[in-house]
């Protein structure tokens, strides 16, 4: 008998079971709770061989060691809830859903730079209003005079870039794990962080949580912008200092952001949410009928071969 624990956050995994079931001609038993608190997983999972997981779990050393799964499954692409390092130790395969949502988050991303750049938002909001002005925002720039900025050049920015490189006069990237060859094969320049803030009209942040990019779009980052600049987030909200934005939205030299993701979610007290000249979105960015089906597809493939036995899809796993 293999035990699976799920904890579905964000309501993406329904009808698993069925799907295992099909997949696989093994013993399996299900148990579900949404927890986002270390002694509630503890608690919930134990025993459990396989931890199937969202975003809000904490899947820590101490879950991790209390539990003692044999897979995690991130039913999602990050894995910044997931101590991955005391997995690897513990000998806990940790898996993911890389390519689900691959195209999705890329057209998401350039929806939402079009949206901050052309000012929709203040222009939307205005017109609820009543108002009916074209001077109610910072006038915006042309697309095909401007440059974008990638934080983070992975699969995501990659899928998404020859749609900003036919909009932008110019387009550069900030990825310390992307060679220059790659991104020049998508008509996309490499460069410091620094250099990127200091040359992009629009900063489009798709990169991973990790300790090296937490809060690295911080008040100086946002200061070197060029005036009127846009920022637009479909990585994680921690990545951006959401203070300093606003504060770069309210004396410059941000005039609009477009975000999906934000520090704390949902929001609480947000100096974003709100406001004209953001637009924010309920970390929908991955949101289609074929990525929901690949995922699901891709969490029941992986469960099935551990109740049936087999390796680990290497094509998931990240440990």
């Amino acid at each position: 008998m293999v035990r699976v624990f799920v904890s579905d956050g964000m309501g993406m995994l329904e009808g698993l079971e069925s799907m295992v079931a099909e997949a696989s001609g093994g013993d399996v038993e299900f148990a579900w709770a949404v927890v986002d608190e270390v002694d509630a997983l503890t608690s919930a999972a134990a025993g459990a061989d396989v931890l199937v997981v969202g975003p809000d779990a904490p899947v820590t050393r101490a879950v991790l060691a209390a539990v003692d799964p044999t897979v995690v499954v991130r039913a999602g692409v990050g894995v910044d809830n997931v101590d991955v390092e005391a997995a690897a130790e513990l000998g806990v395969a940790v898996t993911n859903t890389p390519s689900y949502c691959r195209e999705e988050v890329g057209e998401h991303a350039l929806a939402l730079t079009l949206a901050a750049a052309r000012r929709l938002s203040t222009y939307d909001r205005q017109t609820r209003n009543g108002e009916w002005d074209w001077r109610g925002a910072v006038a915006p720039r042309r697309l095909a005079a401007s440059t974008v900025g990638f934080v983070g050049f992975g699969a995501i920015a990659r899928a998404a870039a020859p749609s900003f490189v036919a909009l932008f006069d110019e387009a550069v990237a900030y990825d310390p794990y992307v060679d220059a060859a790659l991104a020049a094969e998508h008509g996309v320049a490499l460069a410091d962080f620094e250099a990127v803030c200091e040359r992009a009209d629009a900063l489009v942040v798709s990169a991973p949580l990790t300790d090296e990019t937490r809060g690295l779009v911080d008040a100086d980052a946002l200061a070197a912008l060029p005036e009127d600049a846009v920022v637009v987030n479909v990585g994680r909200g921690a990545i951006v200092d959401a203070d300093a934005l606003a504060a770069a939205l309210d004396d410059g030299p941000v005039a609009a952001a477009a975000l999906d993701v934000l520090p704390t979610e949902p929001p609480v007290d947000s100096p974003l949410v709100g406001r004209d000249d953001v637009l924010v979105t309920p970390h929908a960015a991955w949101c289609s009928v074929e990525a929901a089906t690949d995922l699901l597809e891709t969490v029941a493939s992986t469960v099935a071969a551990v109740v049936d036995g087999d390796a680990v899809p290497e094509r998931v796993r990240v440990t």
